[in-house]
């Protein structure tokens, strides 16, 4: 059986996902259709920004997932992006903080989707 290789959330609009995933991950898209934006994150792993269920994505929606980015490096870097993307003005859900895994914060997509920052495993 293959290990999972699409990574798919829900958002209202594309084009504003698009362009906040774009600019916070520093990659573009693989592919792009109004209701579906594909970003390829390793050879055969794609993220994928899907509208078809827009209507029922909501910031009051409960997100029940998180989409999480390992940094690799020391707790300094974790710091250091917190600091930079906290002065982009991006929705810090949960501070900075030490955890059982390592420094650690979470931030929100324009739909609230989770976005946990932590260190590599």
């Amino acid at each position: 059986m293959s290990a999972p290789n699409l990574f798919l959330i829900y958002v209202t609009d594309t084009e504003r996902s698009t362009r906040f995933y774009s600019d916070l991950f520093e990659i573009e898209p693989v592919f792009v259709d109004p209701a579906y934006v594909a970003f390829q994150v390793t050879p055969g792993v794609l993220f994928a920004l899907w509208s078809r269920h827009g209507d029922s994505v909501t910031p009051q929606t409960p997100r029940l997932s998180e989409l999480g980015l390992m940094v690799p490096g020391s707790a300094e870097a974790i710091d250091s992006l917190y600091a930079k993307w906290k002065d982009s003005g991006h929705n810090v859900v949960e501070d900075i903080h030490d955890d059982v895994f390592g420094r650690t914060f979470v931030i929100t997509d324009p739909d609230g989707n989770l976005i946990r920052v932590s260190p590599v495993d």
